[in-house]
């Protein structure tokens, strides 16, 4: 999982070639265009944790192994084949030989070795390497010969092979150290605020059932385009390609258009989410922090929400009424015995009632006599964020509530919930890149990174962030799924009880693939439309994009 928040470091602009990509049978010389929807936070693989900078990640990092997104099996990928040990503490990967950099060191298990300490770091603070911290204690890397790495862990990892998917290797020797890459594409040329330019990897490992070299598409420039009706103009002019995601009023007005452009996967993993900010350093009042504190007022909040009416006038009926963190399409790790969320204000009132809170003249205070009113904060341009804002403005008007809106850009609203904490509520969604549990870890352990109500917390601030820490611990350490499943559940149950994140809606997985773009076959897990870059074809002699 990976949520489109912290900004990790600032990014010089750069400007690197590794060197013309050879001709090759089966490649296209054309220039696939599609667009980040904000600003990379990071090129280094090993601190990413936004959606633009895991999005480039995808497209550049080389991993041992892959999650592949269509059929949800793993795929080999750097790791020819691996074993994990009977006890799910140690994997042995056996590497392909005769693999190259982008720049054209040579790749080894020394690699492997070099990105896992770096990853496992303390002092890294890493989301991706949160996943593997099923306990205390350090990894251990032992590299028996030049294509055969052996990673030790102090205790069991449950589902410890799909992790990985997320790990892209760095090189331990390459001067130009993360740019120097194994994956389809490098990063040649990066300009802020207005583009990323990829180049085929000259060096890339893969081949396709001919023995030409992938991908086929030479160059991928990434604009950065954080207006959504903007790049659906342009990909109607032809000036873009695909769209990973469409919002659900664009997609309508797309399927009328093109319906062959418009893709529907269905319903998807990733959510939206409120959550109150319930950092105790930050500089809120006193009764704010206790408002937000208090298990009782986020169930108001919560059960005051009209979720049908989110999915059905903000997303035009392509999003349905979120439960948790788990979406239903993720079919194994989903707690059936979830209550469905419902909408009652009345019920809402009484749970504010039982918690001291009052209605005086319509309007709701506490027990000291303060007015309830907060502030959400959100990214601007996301259009349908802005209108589920004002949608549940209303519904909280309903119970005495003043809620105000501000709509942000998003590197001041990444500096506001990571690194100030001046914010009431926010408003965000949320990225899932793995149906396994693990890949929550640094959401759900109170000293996540992305505990995003209070995160990385030296020990866990309340009973019930304890007990979700030690469940977690335990699903990640133990031998089978029953076991692990039974876990997951009650950590969902006990995010149910306490709403530290009030879960809105699951969207469904929709985007946009033009029609002079082969191969494209869009799928719920993200990467939607581009998660098999290295197949994609453009048609040779004709311009892109939807027509009419």
């Amino acid at each position: 999982m990976r949520r489109s928040l912290r900004c990790v470091i600032s990014l010089l602009s750069l400007c690197w070639f590794a060197g013309a990509a050879p001709s090759g049978l089966g490649q296209s010389g054309a220039e696939l265009h599609f667009c980040l929807h904000g600003e990379p936070k990071t090129f280094n693989p090993i601190f990413v944790d936004d959606e633009a900078s895991e999005n480039v990640r995808y497209l550049t990092g080389g991993v041992l192994i892959r999650v592949n997104r269509h059929t949800q099996a793993l795929d080999p990928a750097l790791a020819e084949s691996w074993q994990v040990s009977q006890d799910g503490r140690k994997v042995t990967f056996h590497l392909r030989k005769g693999v190259y950099f982008s720049d054209g060191t040579p790749f080894s298990s020394a690699d492997v070795a070099y990105t896992m300490k770096l990853l496992m770091d303390p002092e890294t603070h890493s989301a991706t390497g949160d996943a593997f911290r099923t306990a205390e204690g350090t990894i251990d890397v032992q590299t028996p010969s030049s294509d055969v790495a052996v990673i030790s862990f102090p205790t069991l990892v449950a589902g410890l092979e799909r992790l990985f998917d997320q790990v892209a290797i760095l090189s331990a020797k390459s001067p130009k150290k993360e740019m120097s890459v194994l994956g389809p594409y490098y990063i040649s040329e990066y300009v802020a605020g207005s583009y990323v330019l990829l180049r085929r990897n000259p060096n890339y490992w893969k081949h396709d059932a001919d023995g030409h070299a992938l991908p086929y598409i030479e160059t991928v420039r990434l604009d950065i385009q954080r207006n959504r009706d903007v790049e659906l103009m342009r990909f109607r002019r032809g000036e873009l390609q695909l769209i990973n995601r469409l919002d659900a009023e664009q997609f309508d007005r797309l399927q009328k258009e093109s319906p062959v452009a418009a893709r529907n996967a269905g319903t998807g993993l990733d959510g939206e989410e409120i959550w109150f900010n319930q950092v105790a350093a930050s500089t809120l009042p006193d009764y704010k922090k206790k408002w937000f504190q208090t298990a009782a007022f986020r169930k108001a909040i919560s059960m005051a929400i009209n979720r049908d009416d989110l999915a059905r006038v903000v997303f035009d009926g392509h999003a349905t009424p979120a439960y948790g963190p788990v979406s239903p399409s993720n079919h194994f790790w989903f707690n059936t015995s979830l209550p469905a969320p419902k909408h009652d204000p009345q019920g809402a009132i009484q749970q504010l009632s039982h918690a001291g809170f009052r209605l005086e003249n319509s309007i709701l205070k506490d027990s000291a006599g303060n007015r309830v009113e907060f502030t959400v904060i959100t990214n601007s341009g996301n259009t349908a964020r802005e209108k589920m804002a004002t949608m549940i403005q209303q519904d909280l008007s309903e119970v005495g509530i003043t809620m105000k809106v501000v709509t942000l850009d998003f590197p001041s609203l990444i500096e506001r919930i990571t690194r100030t904490f001046d914010y009431d509520a926010c408003l965000l969604g949320l990225v899932n890149t793995d149906l396994d549990p693990n890949g929550q870890l640094t959401v759900w352990m109170s000293s996540g990174e992305d505990h995003q109500w209070n995160p990385n917390q030296k020990t866990p601030a309340t009973a019930w962030e304890a007990e979700i820490d030690k469940l977690m611990r335990e699903q990640a350490a133990a031998p089978s799924e029953k076991v692990r499943k039974a876990k997951f559940d009650r950590v969902q149950q006990i995010v149910a009880e306490q709403q530290p994140f009030i879960y809105l809606v699951n969207q469904d997985a929709l985007s946009a693939v033009s029609s002079e773009l082969d191969g494209a076959d869009p799928v719920a897990l993200n990467p939607q439309a581009f998660w098999n870059i290295e197949s994609l074809r453009l048609k040779p002699g004709r311009k892109m994009g939807a027509s009419k």
